[in-house]
């Protein structure tokens, strides 16, 4: 058998178990689809369409609902780790019930990718055209299925992080002056979460889920210490700290909170502060690479074009 004998027969091999995964995958969606519109149709009494847009919709819902179950299925089987996983997404502003389902469920549709592109690299691999290519590519291929979630978690988390503590400051500040208008630490919140919330939009959302917790009636020192690991911030742990302490001691919330607020404040020009000072050190490298050449090409350039003229005439 030769090299093009062998790699029709791995393509073809290939292409094989790409359409047994896809069969599989549409049989298990088709029959959780019957399953749900049987049962849905079995709960409200009606008889279940057989045609038209109604068992189109009846369908299409049944397939929802089976891959919601499978995500589902998918975080029950690691339950170690459901909280971790849903901690972090919280963390990254995905509050919805189903978001460790659809994390679990974009990390095996990623492995799957991953696999099926790896597969179609083989022949290129055994041709001998591809060589270091082909290896190089797979490898990028598993890489990019393995991280990439995780990877887009992280950079989500850092951009929030960036928004929480621009905005911590400003919802001392804003505390501080509710409780000193007369308001209790409770009220004080939800009024901050209303104000809050046209500019720092996911602070203000997490200030809400805060005032519902202390509605359902939740302690405020648990309460407080939930708000901060959501967030995931130093600066809101040292304020659910700074608030048991508080409240345990029975010091006064208005002075206290207006000594961390001022510290906020002084955090914040520090950080300001130093992003300035870092700024010649970070333009030092686009100068030497980018800016430095082109001035001097524009003042040797006209010299060195006339000491050419002029040695020429001579």
């Amino acid at each position: 058998m030769d090299a093009m004998q062998l790699q029709t027969l791995l393509t073809w091999f290939a292409v094989a178990l790409i359409t047994l995964g896809v069969g599989g995958a549409a049989l298990i969606g088709l029959r959780e689809a019957r399953v749900g519109a049987r049962r849905r149709a079995r709960l409200s009494g009606a008889t279940m369409a057989t045609g038209g847009s109604g068992g189109g919709s009846a369908a299409l819902a049944g397939v929802v609902s089976g891959v919601k179950r499978l995500g589902d299925r998918m975080a029950i089987q690691d339950p170690a780790q459901l909280s971790t996983i849903r901690a972090k997404l919280i963390q990254a502003g995905w509050f919805s019930r189903e978001s460790v389902a659809v994390y679990l469920g974009a990390k095996a549709v990623a492995l799957l990718l991953a696999t099926i592109a790896t597969i179609f690299t083989v022949p290129w691999a055994i041709s001998g055209a591809g060589g270091m290519g082909a290896i190089l590519a797979a490898g990028t291929f598993a890489i990019a299925a393995i991280m990439g979630p995780d990877q887009v978690i992280k950079a989500r988390r850092r951009k929030l992080e960036l928004e929480y503590m621009d905005g911590f400051p400003d919802l001392l500040d804003l505390l501080v002056a509710s409780v000193e208008a007369g308001l209790s630490l409770d009220a004080a919140v939800t009024r901050v979460g209303e104000e809050l919330s046209r500019r720092y939009v996911h602070l203000g959302e997490h200030l809400r889920f805060l005032t519902l917790e202390l509605r359902a009636g939740r302690s405020r020192r648990d309460a407080w210490t939930s708000f901060a690991e959501r967030l995931g911030i130093d600066d809101a742990r040292a304020l659910a700290t700074m608030l048991r302490q508080s409240e345990e001691m029975g010091t006064s919330l208005g002075d206290t909170l207006t000594v961390f607020s001022e510290d906020m404040r002084a955090k914040r020009m520090l950080r300001a502060e130093e992003k300035a000072m870092s700024l010649p050190a970070k333009l030092m490298v686009p100068l030497i690479l980018f800016i430095f050449p082109c001035l001097m090409g524009v003042l040797i350039l006209p010299a060195a074009y006339r000491i050419s003229q002029t040695l020429m005439a001579n």
